[in-house]
């Protein structure tokens, strides 16, 4: 054993967060495990010593993954192995990724990989809000260049008490669920969901958030330091010319911001003549230039950000004209596919998604097989994003990181309005197909998503809009401007990327990422309240096609009914081996799905014809009703015995139909008086308290033949 250091720090509640070093992958260049309760976490990164080769970003990539060992299960498929990474640990990964990515050098351009493994996990402490934690950490306590430290928490509400850390339980009760990452000095990333809450609430839970980051990461400048604080390695990845840049700002920035200044609706348009600036001055180089070319280009890019921000800034001008409160021009059409439950077009500028509604039975719901958590799935949503959506060639090789991120995104936004899923008969599968994108597809996919389930005739609380937001700022002067309904070019330009989404009444889902310090809560709440006006006039541009769900179904989509039972009949609807199910599946052409849900069975059934629906329906309710003394049956005699006949006067129900029953006469035997599978009406007249047998009457039912007068006439 080397030396093993160990910080904690606690909660605002009290429990306790650890952070081990020295103990655990010490090969690695950081390695640390947090612990919170029984959940534990490793976490690594490494780093390589040299740049990659012309390149100008920072290849780094964030794992994160659940071991299925740390909560005591065997993973589920063929392989019965972890593979690869679900959904939701891509989830898991892009909330570390876009935390601490701002925060490495600009010029740092070295592989870097960031691993966190769940080697121990505990619903009591969730390690979605722990992950960020834990990757600073590893960070900290190696000498990669890193300008954190940072850290993550989930802030949540339950009957107005605000929670960080929450345990399962308090989770699922909250109304507003945010996890949020800072460094001591900035908020960096925000993202979550809220059951429709004020901008004021949502603040509100940042500041507290934040309170708690500032411990965290205060503990990890103790660990860096007890760990004997590593000098940060030496690098050169970068090529650098500072009088080539000059010059060519001197040469090309005037240019630059007249095109900019252009302000050009076309992201094409600008792209081309952006790019004949460059080639004019390639062109014009000597063919036995020493200038590097690719430098050339990394300057270019610089000067080409400048001017943009800068005439925003100093200007107010955007690049395509508008005022930075203006909303691209929006058209939306409901109901464009005749075949589909719902559909919906919403096209704003220069983006455009079409989006699909599905509705389905029980057996589509999705499985989820996690190491932390199980079951099943009843509300899908999917992003699409195919290359032809910006005009470039794109191998089609299933969802990416950036579509499930997207995806997750706007399924957040549009949970919150839907009708009880967990009531619901139905499962839901909402499908975002970019078919443009010039900025803002993910909250295309919001509004089209919200039309599209309208159209479908989901009766969800009210429309959902949703809204991009970007900030440009100058440290140096002060000087900032809030952008409403981001192009893609100013999301690269930017220092803020804010999505939000919400109702009239309020926010259900945000996501935030922030590229530069400083950022004032004044500022913020100036954005939020942006944001409100620009989903607001949204909101109204969707109403022009749509104001409210649809009262009904599309004739084709599946028509659900669920027929509440006893526990105790669920077998008796089945059947045995399934008998009686499938028969009523067979002979009706309905879909039933019967489940157990505490101490009641719910019966499924889906149909797309009302007939078809009718007929299963009277089935099912012959089934499990509840036989009722005095009630007239038609029965069929299922056996004849010496003392009577068994009558099966309701499906799965026998009674004795007395051979003293049968007819007022009195019958000696049963010889030649019902025949089995005879149809016959009888009467329940009692059922036995102790047996629960059912005694049945024929005789009742008949006239009741007179009674033979005794003869009082004098015999002769």
């Amino acid at each position: 054993m080397t030396n093993i250091i160990s910080k904690s720090c606690k909660l605002p509640d009290g429990r306790e967060i650890s952070i081990e070093t020295g103990k655990l992958a010490r090969q690695a260049d950081g390695s640390v495990v947090l612990r919170m309760g029984n959940t534990m976490l490793l976490a690594t990164v490494v780093s390589n010593k040299d740049g990659v080769e012309g390149a100008d970003f920072l290849p780094l990539s964030v794992d994160y993954q659940e071991k299925f060992a740390a909560t005591g299960k065997i993973p589920g498929g063929f392989l019965k192995r972890e593979g690869k990474l679900s959904d939701y640990e891509v989830l898991i990964s892009r909330l570390v990724d876009r935390a601490i990515r701002p925060l490495f050098p600009d010029d740092y351009h070295a592989e870097t990989q960031v691993n966190i493994q769940l080697i121990s996990g505990d619903h009591n402490a969730l390690p979605d809000s722990l992950a960020a934690f834990a990757a600073s950490s590893a960070l900290a306590v190696s000498d990669i260049p890193f300008l954190g430290p940072i850290s993550e928490v989930r802030v949540v509400r339950v009957d107005g008490q605000y929670i960080i850390n929450p345990t399962l339980e308090q989770k699922e009760k909250a109304d507003l669920d945010f996890i949020v990452a800072a460094s001591i000095e900035n908020i960096l990333m925000v993202e979550g969901e809220s059951k429709e809450i004020s901008e004021a609430d949502m603040l509100e839970a940042l500041k507290l958030a934040h309170e708690a980051i500032k411990t965290q990461c205060n503990i990890q400048i103790e660990l860096m330091q007890a760990a004997g604080k590593k000098e940060k390695r030496k690098y050169e990845h970068e090529v650098k010319d500072e009088n080539l840049r000059e010059e060519l700002h001197k040469l090309l920035y005037d240019k630059v911001y007249e095109v900019a200044r252009k302000q050009l609706k076309s992201k094409h348009d600008r792209s081309e003549l952006f790019g004949a600036i460059l080639d004019e001055y390639v062109a014009s180089l000597p063919e036995d230039t020493t200038i590097d070319k690719d430098l050339v280009k990394r300057y270019y890019k610089e000067i080409q950000k400048k001017a943009c921000r800068n005439l925003a800034l100093d200007e107010k001008i955007r690049l395509d004209g508008r005022k930075p409160n203006e909303i691209r021009p929006i058209w939306t059409e409901v109901d464009y596919l005749p075949m589909a439950h719902g559909s919906a077009i919403f096209t704003r500028g220069e983006t455009q998604s079409l989006t699909t509604a599905t509705l389905g039975t029980k057996l589509d719901e999705q499985m989820i097989d996690g190491a932390m958590f199980d079951g099943n799935n009843k509300f899908i949503l999917h992003y699409n994003f195919p290359g032809f959506s910006t005009g470039e060639v794109k191998p089609n090789r299933g969802p990416g990181r950036r579509e499930v991120g997207h995806g997750n995104l706007a399924m957040r936004a549009l949970k919150q309005v839907l009708p009880n899923m967990a009531e619901s008969p139905y499962t839901i599968r909402v499908v975002s197909d970019i078919l443009e994108s010039n900025g803002s597809s993910s909250m295309a996919t919001v509004c089209a998503g919200s039309l599209a389930l309208m159209d479908a005739g989901i009766q969800i609380k009210g429309p959902v809009s949703g809204i991009a937001m970007g900030m440009l700022s100058d440290s140096s002067t002060g000087k900032y401007v809030i952008l409403s309904d981001i192009l893609g070019d100013e999301d690269h330009l930017g220092d803020m990327d804010f999505k939000v989404t919400g109702t009239e009444k309020g926010i259900t889902a945000c996501q935030m990422d922030l590229k530069v310090e400083g950022l004032t809560y004044d500022v913020l709440n100036e954005a939020l309240h942006q944001a409100k006006e620009g989903r607001l006039h949204i909101l109204n541009e969707m109403k022009k096609s749509l104001t409210a769900p649809k009262a009904d179904l599309k004739p084709h989509a599946p028509r659900a009914i669920t027929i509440t039972i006893d526990k105790d009949l669920i077998g008796a609807v089945i059947g045995p081996g399934g008998k009686v199910v499938q028969d009523i599946q067979k002979t009706t052409g309905a879909t039933i799905v019967i489940e157990e849900v505490g101490n009641k069975g719910l019966v499924n059934i889906f149909a797309t014809d009302k007939t078809v629906m009718d007929a299963a329906v009277k089935r099912v309710k012959a089934i499990v009703a509840v036989p009722e003394v005095g009630e007239t049956y038609s029965g069929v005699v299922k056996s004849i015995m010496p003392f009577g006949a068994f009558v099966e006067f309701m499906p799965g129900k026998d009674g004795l139909l007395h051979i003293s029953e049968i007819k007022w006469e009195r019958l000696e035997n049963m010889e030649g008086v019902l025949e089995v599978g005879e149809e016959v009406k009888v009467k329940l007249i009692e059922i036995d308290k102790k047996t629960g047998k059912f005694r049945l009457s024929r005789k009742v039912l008949l006239p009741k033949p007179p009674k033979k007068e005794e003869s009082t006439a004098p015999q002769e």
